[in-house]
């Protein structure tokens, strides 16, 4: 079972902008190979980070107003969101040891 958070247009305010710990979001397609690639990683580092950071996922074909409200031209997209503010971001797919550092950085 996946540690992920779908993330939309619904959910989006309270789940990532309110949040009280970091968020990872990872803007990604069905049809993106590399976005595919990073989608196990980021379960596994999801559960990692339990408690810490949350990490979800937004379709960029179901929610395109939320990818172009943070102007997502490639994905995957990866944005590190803190207080509700983007301090991070990231095109294409990362290795787990980048993107652990990169949490590690918002911690």
């Amino acid at each position: 079972m996946s540690n992920t958070i779908t993330l939309n247009d619904g959910n989006f305010e309270n789940e990532v902008i309110k949040s009280d710990v970091p968020v990872i979001v990872d803007f990604w397609a069905a049809w993106c190979g590399p976005c595919r690639m990073i989608a196990p990683v980021l379960d596994e580092l999801a559960e990692t980070y339990a408690g810490k950071v949350k990490i979800g996922k937004v379709n960029v074909d179901e929610n395109r107003e939320l990818a172009g409200r943070y102007r997502v031209m490639s994905i995957p997209t990866i944005l590190m969101i803190k207080d509700g503010e983007v301090v991070n971001q990231q095109v294409g797919a990362m290795g787990k040891d980048q993107l652990a550092s990169a949490i590690d950085g918002l911690l």
